[in-house]
């Protein structure tokens, strides 16, 4: 069993009554701390990361409005990648929660509520949707911020992303996005990868001590190639065909005689 396999396990024990459910951290070092991405609710600070069964001191916690993911090189990412490389974070779980105020609220009430702020709307950005990320659906939020996550080049391909959504009222946890699983998909397309690009390798291995310095071209100077390319281009012109020989003239036949009036039969002088 792995740490998110064991949080989920232990989670859903606890809510049907098991006393004893739990995690015990000792048995996977090796994947924590869990890098976790939650909404800034404050509804969350009792829950987490009790819920998920670690301790605070394997659970490094990031927090937005909303639990967005606008884009695979936004901020956000850059904080779960320094969260990786430096605080040494091996997984990552995107957490969204039931009855989320972002998820409820409109395009139009925002820019209400960011006017009755003193914002205009001529300050904010065209595409308010893209930018504040406003969503429906806190389930598809979360599986939308699980997919850039695990498709930013900022994020190691060994590291599995999970997504998660916490019922904010009984705290059981719905596992959305199997990190593990997707894992397992891309590895034998990323094992093909890397084999095709080892038998490209060894293929161009005769060509790893090519020089080009080396090589030998025909002294020929440019003018003469250029002289017998344009005369290889150049279309010679066509040969005009011979025009056909007129039929001799047939030669003239003496006219036939000449047949006058027939004369009346009469006698002889």
């Amino acid at each position: 069993m792995r740490l998110l396999e064991a949080i989920i396990d232990a989670n859903h024990r606890a809510l049907a009554g098991d006393r004893n459910a739990g995690v015990h951290t000792a048995e996977f070092e090796a994947e924590l701390p869990l890098v976790a991405l939650t909404c800034i609710d404050v509804r969350l600070n009792p829950l987490l990361p009790q819920v998920l069964g670690v301790l605070p001191e394997h659970f490094i916690w990031l927090r937005n409005a909303g639990n967005i993911i606008t884009g695979p090189l936004s901020s956000t990412m850059r904080s779960m990648a320094l969260a990786c490389a430096v605080k040494g974070g091996k997984e990552i779980v995107i957490i969204g929660h039931t009855d989320c105020q972002v998820a409820k609220t409109t395009t139009s009430q925002l820019l209400d509520r960011l006017r009755a702020l003193g914002v205009e709307r001529h300050l904010l950005p065209d595409n308010l949707n893209e930018f504040f990320g406003v969503f429906a659906s806190e389930r598809q939020n979360v599986i939308k911020a699980a997919t850039i996550a695990r498709s930013s080049p900022l994020i190691g391909p060994k590291v599995p992303v999970h997504g998660l959504v916490l019922d904010i009222r009984s705290g059981r946890l719905d596992w959305l996005v199997n990190g593990y699983e997707i894992l397992q998909t891309i590895a034998p397309v990323t094992g093909a990868i890397a084999s095709v690009v080892a038998r490209g390798e060894e293929l161009f291995k005769p060509l790893a001590g090519f020089k080009l310095e080396e090589m030998k071209f025909p002294e020929t100077k440019i003018g003469e190639i250029a002289s017998k390319v344009e005369q290889w281009i150049t279309p010679k012109p066509a040969t005009p065909e011979p025009k056909p020989t007129p039929p001799a003239t047939p030669p003239k036949l003496p006219l036939p005689p000449r047949i006058g009036p027939r004369m009346k039969m009469g006698k002889r002088p």
